[in-house]
This record gives structure tokens, sequence and C-alpha cells, in this order.
């Protein structure tokens, strides 16, 4: 009973809301003026903003008739629709609030209501695109964001409608003929639980049909040319066979991923197409996941000699495959290879992880022999960095100092951080090395990361016992001073006096 009273005590003597507090913005606070004050505050705000009265007169509809909203949303879309007037750079902003404000109401209101209503009316949000794509300049995506939301919704929607596949179907083939700004990517896939077997079925059917309908040019006279390019005119007809065969290529590849017809996506590449590197990966890594290990070394094999077959890509899936086939020496092998000729860290972990015991120190002394004596210095720099082995960094950079680019800042900065506290006369190469290149470029973007390469050198110089014939710290201040003295905005970031 004490503590009851004692804690109903403390709750007695908790403190007011502040004034301040009051003042926030938060939904409490704005309660506490009353809805009719409320209402007069909208009123004002929205009485030269158009978005905003769109919206507040969907809500109303919602509230006085929740069957009205759609009828709302379908009068606003086929105005947005009719419309042909060009939109400034400045007004695209409102044109994306009020497009969202319709997806918003067909996807939060509508659809309670009538799921195949708000469905079509999605469909038709979707269909202005091409429309409003053409008339409204859209560099900062905000249009693009509404449009991605609604093709996203359609996935909910046509699962609460569950409208017939083969209609379904027709829509998304539809879609992706006019997917000429990218409005309905992804379609296929968010709408494949609605398609079910029978739609994906119809769509390949549809899309098949379609890349066989003859497209015949016009006469020479009559072709539209729309633009140059590095081999002449480009012309409309042209563009538009390019359009077909990217729309059912890329349409019946999802469709083979989506069934699991590993043979229908390799089908859609010709046999120039399979001897890319990247094409040949995704190849692969199908077979592979289907369980048919010796096609997929086979794919690999007929981009190996392309001159990128290297490409890291392409050596992941073959060391997948290699290994699910239980060839160990041979991927092995490769990521030995690979490491060799780009010093990537991660293939010498995989490679001596694998390693029987007691083998793995000697592979690891051959490699590190190996970065030192590398061509670009620099890659090895970042190799002994990774490895954090500070002790070869630095002979790598008293011995092939004059091989690195003060532009390397990506290398050199992680480098010299590494080499700060047991290396500090290397570490002082490396910073002195971005130092005068930011300021013999005059990059004035580079001034306060050279002013704190200057203070780290400060600090580094007390360390250093022998500056093996470069000049001691005070020395290389003369030294910029002398050649860069004038250069006020470095000087300033730094604790020198100008």
């Amino acid at each position: 009973r004490r503590r009851r009273r004692q804690a109903g005590a403390k709750r007695g003597k908790a403190k007011a809301p502040s004034a301040a507090s009051l003042k926030q913005l938060t939904a409490a606070n704005l309660e506490r003026l009353g809805a009719a004050r409320l209402a007069e505050i909208l009123l004002d705000l929205t009485a030269g903003d158009a978005v905003a009265g769109r919206r507040l007169r969907l809500e109303l509809a919602a509230a006085a008739d929740p069957k009205s909203v759609a009828r709302e949303v379908r009068k606003r879309l086929s105005t947005i629709a009719r419309s042909r007037s060009f939109i400034e750079w400045n007004k695209t902003r409102n044109l994306a609030q009020d497009l969202e404000a319709q997806r918003s109401a067909i996807a939060e209101k509508v659809a309670r209501i009538d799921p195949a209503e708000a469905l079509d009316l999605m469909w038709r949000l979707l269909d202005l695109a091409e429309g409003v794509y053409e008339r409204a300049d859209d560099s900062n995506g905000l249009l693009g964001d509404v449009f991605a939301a609604a093709c996203a919704d359609l996935a909910p929607l046509a699962e609460a409608a569950k409208p017939e596949p083969g209609n379904l179907a027709r829509q998304v083939f539809e879609a992706l003929k006019g997917n000429e700004y990218g409005q309905y990517d992804g379609v296929i896939e968010a709408l494949a639980p609605a398609l079910g077997g029978e739609g994906l079925e119809r769509l390949k059917a549809l899309l098949q049909e379609w890349s066989a309908v003859p497209m015949t040019p016009p006469p020479e006279g009559q072709r539209q040319q729309v633009g140059w390019g590095s081999s002449g005119a480009i012309y409309a007809d042209e563009l538009a066979v390019r359009h077909r065969n990217f729309v059912v290529s890329s349409g019946l590849k999802t469709i083979a991923d989506l069934t699991g017809d590993v043979d229908g996506f390799v089908a859609q590449y010709t046999p120039e197409q399979r001897s890319l590197p990247r094409v040949a990966a995704g190849i692969a890594a199908r077979l592979l996941d289907a369980g048919r290990g010796g096609e997929a070394l086979s794919a690999l094999d007929a981009a190996s000699h392309h001159p990128s077959h290297a490409m890291l890509e392409w050596v992941l899936v073959r060391l997948e495959v290699l290994e699910a086939m239980g060839r160990r020496e041979d991927a092995q092998e490769l990521r030995w290879q690979r490491f060799t000729e780009t010093l990537d860290p991660h293939f010498l972990r995989e490679y001596l992880g694998l390693l029987p015991d007691f083998e793995d120190d000697e592979a690891e002394r051959r490699a590190l022999d190996h970065a030192a004596a590398f061509p670009n210095a620099a890659l090895a720099l970042a190799f002994f960095t990774d490895w954090s082995h500070s002790a070869m960094a630095a002979e790598l950079v008293r011995a092939r100092g004059q091989e690195f680019d003060g532009r390397d800042y990506e290398v050199l900065v992680p480098a010299a951080e590494m080499l700060r506290q047991g290396n500090p006369w290397a570490a002082t190469v490396l910073w002195r090395m971005m130092i005068a290149e930011s300021l013999d470029n005059s990059r004035t973007t580079r001034y306060r990361y050279a002013a704190e390469h200057l203070k780290q050198c400060e600090e580094a110089a007390g360390r250093i016992d022998d500056m093996q014939g470069l000049p001691d710290h005070a020395a290389f201040v003369r030294q910029l001073r002398g050649a860069h003295g004038k250069k006020r905005s470095f000087w300033s970031k730094t604790e020198l006096s100008v």
C-alpha cells in the first residue's frame, strides 16, 4: 500500500505540458484546435492549391459515399489523359502529387470496397504514363516514383480481384507493348501469382505470336527519320522493330525464369550473344540450379575466348559449377589464377581456406611475394592494406613510392592510416604525395583534406628517427610555402599562420 501511495504521489506531481511543446505540429496538438477551426484553416490553405483541393474533395467523397471515390478518380484520370499542355519543370511536382493522390485513393479507398474497380483504375492510371512523360520534365524522378508504385500496386489488387488469367495476360501483353518509358517494368513478376500457370502460358503465346508478325519498313521516301547514330540515320520503323524484339525477348526470359524453363531462357539468345561472358554466366547459373552442371560448364566455356571472359561474374559462376561437380582442384587453380591476375584478396582468402593444414603458410608467402612484384603498385598497396600487412606495405612504399599517383586517394588514404602507428615514415610519404598533388594542380576541393594530411605529417614527425633522405617536416613546410605560399584557401585550413 505504501508503494502504491508513493507511485500515486509521483503521478500527481507529473509536469504539465510546456507552452513550447503545445506549439509543436503534432496530431494531438492540432486536435486541441477543434474541428471547426481546423476546417477554416484547411479551406484557407487550399484556396490557391488545386492539388490540395482535389485531395480534400476525395476525402469528402469517401466520407459521404465511399462508392463515389471511384467516380471522382476516374473523372480526374480522364481529365489528365485529355490534357495536352506542356508541363514546365517547376510544375512537375504538382502533377506528381496529383497522381499520387489518385493512386493512394485507388489503393487505399476504392480497393476496400471494390477490388476489381480498383484494379481497372490502376491500369488506367498507368496508361497515362506515355502521355504524361511526353509533356513533362521528370528529371527529378517524381513521376517515375508514382508510376513505379502504381505498378507494384497491381499485385495486391489482382490478388484481391482475381481476374480471369487469360484476360489478365492480355492486359499485361498490351502494357508491355506500350512500355516505352519503363512504367511497366517488373509487371510480369508482380502479377505472376495472379496469372498462374495458365496466364503465363497465354502471355508467352501472345508474345510469340507478336514476334512472328512481319514488320515491313515503308518505302524509302516515306520512312520517318527520328535521329542520327554512329551508322547514320535512325528511322522510326527501325526503333519499332528493336522495341518489339526487346519486349518479346525480355518477356519470354522472365516467363522462363518464373516457370523454371531453362531451355526457354537460353533460346532467347543467339549463339553470338551466348559467347558474351555476362550472358554465359547467367545461362550457366540457371543450368546449375537445374542440376545440369556439365551443360553449365559448356556454356561458360563458350565465352572463354572472349577478351573479357575473366569478368568477376563469369569467374564466380564458374567456381560454383566446378565445386558442384566435385572438381575442387580446378576450382582452386582458378582462384589462384584470379588472384595472381587481379590481387583480389577475396580469392586468396578462399584459396588459403581450402588448403590442407600447414600448406597455407607457404601459399600465403608466395602470394605476398607475387603482390610485392605486381606491375601495378597501387593495386599491390591496396592488397597489403586489405591484408593488414603493414610491413610489406611500408617496404612497397620505400621501394616503389615513385610509382604511386597522389590522386589515388582511395588507395593511399587507408594505406597511410594503417601505416601511421608502426611505420610513420611510409605514412608520411603517402600524405606528402597527396598534399603535393592537390597543391601542384590547385585542386581546391581537396585543400581541406591536404590540410588534414599536413597535420598528420606533423604528428608523425616526432616518431621518425630516419627520414631516409627526405626533408624533415619543417623543411617540407618551407618548401610548400615557397611553392604555394599564395594559396591562402589552403593555408587558412591549417593551424599555421597564413
